[in-house]
């Protein structure tokens, strides 16, 4: 009986750990994104599809690299641990963000020692490295609160989609409520944050922002797919681990 008692604690504990461990990627994901989004990047340099934008070259934020990831980690939570456990991450994502604002702020404002340099850079006084430095994390600080207003928008709405989805379908087809809910969401995610943070951050007029809008969804979109062979190979890997079995796929194993 002891050894039963023992061997379901430490079930209970695996469980609880790779839920850890999915909320601490999801938040320190989501606070790089914030952190480097502030960067944008051509794609196809030399010119993209005529199909698509004149064959202009593709304007994109480096977030690109790193936020699909945060859709991927809902998914796989709201797969395995339900609803209730992937909105608490989205909030406690959502509160890490807003911790970061003014610890950005008060980064940038504390005088620069005067042996402070970045001589790979050719930055060799102190004042210098100081304008680089708050031109650096000036537009995070807008970047954060349009990200955030997109994020509990989209992330949410992810979830309850996704949910959606598996209660059409009674559980079948996992491809359809992964991409059926990212695609919608990432829609909204694309808008808001591009829309705030190139007119207000950038001060681009709409020309350009649509332009940007149009490229970072289509490339989310295109994410979105490829990332669905790795939700199923997720989700198996955590059925797994987690010691899954006889489970009926029309609800989350390990919750509601």
């Amino acid at each position: 009986m002891a050894t039963r008692e023992l061997d379901e604690a430490g079930l209970n504990e695996r469980r609880q750990r790779a839920y850890t461990l999915c909320a601490t990627v999801f938040c320190v994901t989501l606070v790089l994104t914030n952190i480097i989004g502030v960067k944008l990047f051509h794609l196809f340099t030399s010119g993209g599809p005529d199909w698509i934008l004149a064959g202009a070259p593709w304007t994109l934020s480096v977030s690109i690299l790193t936020y699909p990831v945060t859709f991927l980690l809902t998914d796989l939570v709201s797969e395995i641990w339900g609803r209730q456990r992937a909105d608490f991450m989205v909030y406690l994502g959502f509160g890490v963000s807003l911790a970061m604002i003014p610890l950005l702020q008060m980064a940038v404002a504390l005088p620069p020692s005067s042996i402070w340099s970045v001589p790979q850079y050719d930055i060799v006084e102190a004042a210098e490295a100081q304008r680089a430095y708050g031109a650096t994390f000036a537009n995070p600080r807008l970047l954060v609160f349009s990200s955030m207003l997109a994020y509990l928008a989209a992330q949410l709405l992810d979830v309850r989609l996704y949910h959606f989805w598996w209660k059409r379908t009674g559980g079948r087809f996992m491809w359809l409520r992964n991409n059926g809910s990212t695609m919608v969401s990432q829609l909204v995610d694309t808008i808001i944050v591009n829309a705030i943070f190139l007119k207000f951050g950038i001060g681009l007029g709409l020309v350009e922002i649509v332009p940007v809008i149009i490229a970072s969804y289509l490339v989310k979109i295109s994410l979105a797919a490829i990332d669905t062979p790795f939700v199923y190979l997720g989700r198996a890997f955590l059925y797994r681990y987690l010691r899954i079995e006889g489970h009926d796929a029309s609800t989350p194993p390990l919750g509601t």
